[in-house]
C-alpha cells in the first residue's frame, strides 16, 4: 500500500463543514466530462468561449452554461479583452491540482496483483 505523502500544511484540520461542503461542490462540478475538459482546455491560457466550444465540439450556449457554473465556484475567472470575454484558471491552485491529476491519470501502472486477491 502507498505511503501517504507529507502536505506542507494541517490542511485537514483547518478544513471547516463550510468549506467541506465548499470543496464537494468543485469536486461534483469537475465530476461532469464537459465542464473538467473545459478547465483543462483553459490550463494553457485564457480562452474565448467560442474557441473552447469549437476545440471541444460543444455548442457556444452549453461552454457559456458551464462556465457560468464553473465560475460561480471560482474555478475560472473572466477576463475582457474588448468585447470578447475570455476565461482562464482562477489561480495557480487549481491549475496544479488539475495538471496533477490529469498527470495521475496518464501514467502508466503495472498491474496490482494484490487487486486479484480482492
Amino acid at each position: 500500500m502507498p505511503q501517504a505523502l507529507p502536505l506542507h500544511e494541517p490542511l485537514a484540520a483547518d478544513l471547516s463543514d463550510d468549506k467541506a461542503v465548499e470543496l464537494a461542490e468543485m469536486f461534483r462540478l469537475l465530476g461532469d466530462p464537459s465542464r473538467l475538459r473545459i478547465v483543462i482546455e483553459t490550463l494553457e491560457g485564457p480562452k474565448a468561449v467560442g474557441d473552447i466550444a469549437t476545440t471541444l465540439d460543444l455548442s457556444p450556449s452549453l461552454v457559456s452554461h458551464h462556465l457560468r457554473l464553473l465560475r460561480a465556484a471560482r474555478l475560472v475567472s473572466p477576463e475582457r479583452r474588448g468585447k470578447q470575454i475570455f476565461y482562464r484558471l482562477h489561480d495557480a491552485h487549481i491549475a496544479h491540482v488539475i495538471a496533477d491529476m490529469v498527470a495521475h491519470v496518464n501514467e502508466d501502472h503495472p498491474h496490482d496483483a494484490s487487486e486479484d486477491d480482492a
